[in-house]
């Protein structure tokens, strides 16, 4: 996690003139610390919290206005109501996805975690075995 911030912040100092100025901003000092720890994590709370206001925003206008394709429907017969039917179809695939992550969490909160996450980050030794995460393995 430590050089994966390292790495990824360390990108936008190839933007001419202000890489340098925004990479200390991000950091919130001249390394990683503390600071840059709140300031990701405030990243990963707020940007979710912004996304289901959006989507909840959508969810709202499609209720309202309804769901149309851009030419128009010449046959109305096989339309289907956006509720009740679309909206327990998508909460109850959310509902199933959730649980099955909750339960990975509760029953194996490492199953998906790299060995190196459990070492105390240090910036003057780099990690033998540097790996991609699992998710960008594909």
């Amino acid at each position: 996690s430590f050089w994966g911030a390292t790495v990824i912040t360390n990108l936008f100092s190839a933007i001419p003139h202000v890489g340098n100025l925004l990479v200390v901003w991000l950091w919130g000092g001249f390394s990683l610390g503390e600071a840059t720890l709140v300031r990701f994590m405030m990243i990963h709370m707020v940007v979710p919290l912004v996304m289901f206001l959006f989507l909840g925003f959508h969810l709202f206008a499609l209720h309202l206005g309804g769901s149309k394709p851009p030419l128009g429907n010449p046959f109305k017969v096989d339309s289907i109501m956006f509720t009740p039917y679309l909206t327990l179809k998508d909460f109850s695939f959310l509902f199933w996805v959730i649980s099955i992550l909750l339960l990975m969490c509760l029953v194996s909160p490492s199953l998906l975690m790299d060995p190196e996450n459990f070492s105390k980050a240090n910036s003057l030794v780099t990690p033998i075995h540097i790996q991609p995460e699992w998710y960008f393995l594909s």
